[in-house]
Parts: C-alpha cells; structure tokens; sequence
C-alpha cells in the first residue's frame, strides 16, 4: 500500500506542509473562537499570511529583475556580436564577455533563480495544505470522526466505501490507499460532493441521520458566499441552474474567471526587460505565448477543481500583485548605482569567504 493522502511524506515539501498546516490549524482555531466556521476565509487569511512571511524573497527576485533591466541591453549586445559565430573558441569567449557582465553588476546568472527554487516547495507545500485540509486542521477532522468510527463499526464497510472512493469524484484506488485506516475514509468522505452524500446514505441507511448531520456541518464550513467551496465551479454552476440559486451560480462563474485576471494583472505588473525586440530574442516570443497562456490555464483548471483552490489562486495572486506594486514603488526610488554598489559588495565578501 503507498503512503496515507492525509499529509504530504514528500520530503522538504512534506516538512514545510507540516508547518503551514500549524498556521493552517491556528487560523482555523482562532475564527472559531470567535464563532466563525469558513474554511474559504481560513484559506484566504492564510494565502495572505504566508505570501508576507515570503515577501523577503520576492523582494529579493524583484531585485535581480531591477538589475537584470540594466544588464540586458550589454547582454544583448554581446550576444549580437558573437550571433553567427558557432566555433567554440567564440562560443567561450561570449561567455567570458556575458560573466564580465555580470561581475561588473555584482550579481551572477543564477541570482534570480535561487529565490525561485527557495519559494517552489513553499507554494508546493501551500498547495498540498489546501488541497487536504482535514489532514492539517485537527477540527476540521474532528468533525468527520463521528460518522467515520460508525461506518468503520458497520460489517462490510471496506467494500462499500471501496467502491465508492474508486468512482468519479472521489478517485482514490483501493489497490494504492488502504481502507481499512480511518485517514483514508477521512480522505474519501472530504471529497464528497453532495451527490455523493445521497449514495452513503443509500448504503449506510441506518446512519442516515448521522450522514445528514455531518454533511450539514460540512457545508456549513465550506459554505463561501452561498457556493460549497468543496465543490468544483462548474458541477456549482449546473446545480444552481438547475435549482436557480442565482447567487451560487455568480460566484462559481466569477471565481475562475477572476483567477485568470487577477493571474494577468500579476503579469503585467511584473517588471519587463527592455530592448528585446522578437528578432534579437526568440525567447521573447514564448514568454509572450505563456503570458498569454497562464492566465487561461487558471481560469480552465478553476473551472474544474475544487472552487477552494480556485479562492487560493485568486488571493495568492492578488497578494502578489500588492506586493509587486509596492516593491515597483519601493525600487523605483532606489538609486541603481547605490544597488549595484551593495551588490558588488555582497559578492565581493562571498568571493573573500570562498
């Protein structure tokens, strides 16, 4: 049998979850203690804090973006200068001119990219949080337990819940997950959609009050602005037509749709490189196909998922987009030659270490 989806084992990326989910869990206990219950506010509060706590290195990145602007008309040059010559000797002696480059901004090819690689587990480890929030979030788990101890106590049980995970939506394949463990019908009951509700019900007649009760509480939780966060925004959609909840069926359209715009107005914020013509650069081209892709992925992929992912991907680059406004604010008082001046001191004591 493979590992529990209760918590990521993935190492790094399961270590930072574990964390996150303590913020998670803090958040989830506090709202409570104020007689709030809303996993979709839990969820934008806690985009918002850990995109803060992130916020030094995205400051960082911006940074080497700042410079990189500055650099990249003499990269540019040098790479025009050395464009048809393909023998090794010019090929090393490009490199050697780009490296001076560098050497001469105090900065080096990879300064952006260790930021990035510093932030991927992060957002990977954030994602795995929301995407299993009663594996971090003792009293969201806590809720589903009741039911779970008497479906377990039921003769019969594994088969029945077998079947049920295996199926659309659940998808969790009996021959990788074991049913037997509480974690695992924990698992499949979080990816209920109600629907799904009115075939345990079906199976379980005689817990059916409990069933009910449960899932009220459930929807409870994960009721954001009329929609069932739980739920994906076009299973939403069509169960709001059909019952003309109008509202519900407003919120599911806008929640993808506001994704992919607020994914485009992050883009856009982002600092652009000056004097790359398509010509001089072809990689021009593909970011401007993936600028233009992105936000039409998210919007697709909203559409699909789980409307609480889709409410992380909306204020994760909603926060983003703040931040870049402050952070363009923020350098564009900043002196380039006193930045370049720091920078070169940091490598140069880097340099003094080594």
């Amino acid at each position: 049998k493979s590992m529990l989806l209760t918590q990521s084992t993935t190492p790094i990326i399961g270590w930072i979850a574990t964390l996150l989910g303590y913020v998670m869990e803090f958040i989830f206990y506090c709202l409570n203690f104020i007689g709030i219950q809303n996993i979709g506010l839990c969820i934008i509060i806690f985009t918002i804090i850990v995109r803060l706590l992130m916020l030094p290195l995205t400051i960082k990145q911006q940074k080497f973006a700042k410079i990189s602007q500055v650099m990249q008309p003499e990269i540019n040059k040098i790479q025009r200068k050395y464009r048809n010559k393909t023998d090794q000797a010019s090929m090393m002696k490009q490199n050697e001119e780009i490296q001076k480059v560098y050497e001469k901004y105090g900065t080096n090819p990879t300064g952006g990219c260790l930021q990035l690689v510093i932030q991927f587990p992060i957002l990977l480890a954030l994602w795995k949080v929301i995407q299993n929030i009663p594996a971090y979030v003792g009293g969201v788990k806590d809720m589903y337990m009741p039911l779970v101890n008497e479906i377990m106590a039921t003769g019969g049980y594994q088969k029945i819940m077998e079947k049920i995970g295996s199926a659309s939506p659940i998808m969790i394949n009996p021959e990788k997950f074991d049913y037997t463990k509480t974690n695992t019908i924990v698992d499949v009951l979080y990816k209920f959609q109600p629907s799904t509700w009115d075939t345990l019900k079906d199976k379980f007649p005689d817990l059916s009050s409990l069933i009910d009760s449960t899932s009220g509480q459930i929807s409870h939780i994960n009721n954001f602005l009329g929609a069932n966060i739980s739920d994906a925004p076009v299973n939403l959609m069509m169960d709001a037509l059909k019952t003309g909840a109008i509202l519900v069926a407003i919120v599911a359209l806008l929640i993808p749709i506001l994704s992919g715009l607020t994914q485009w107005i992050n883009i856009k914020l982002m600092p652009q490189s000056p004097g790359m013509d398509d010509r001089e650069n072809p990689m021009a081209n593909s970011m401007k196909t993936m600028n233009m892709i992105m936000p039409l992925f998210s919007v697709f992929m909203c559409f699909t998922m789980p409307a609480g992912l889709g409410l992380y991907w909306i204020f994760s680059a909603i926060c983003r987009s703040v931040q870049q406004v402050a952070i363009n604010k923020y350098l564009d008082r900043m002196d380039m030659d006193e930045l370049v001046k720091k920078n070169m001191e940091k490598a140069k004591k880097k340099y003094e270490k080594k």
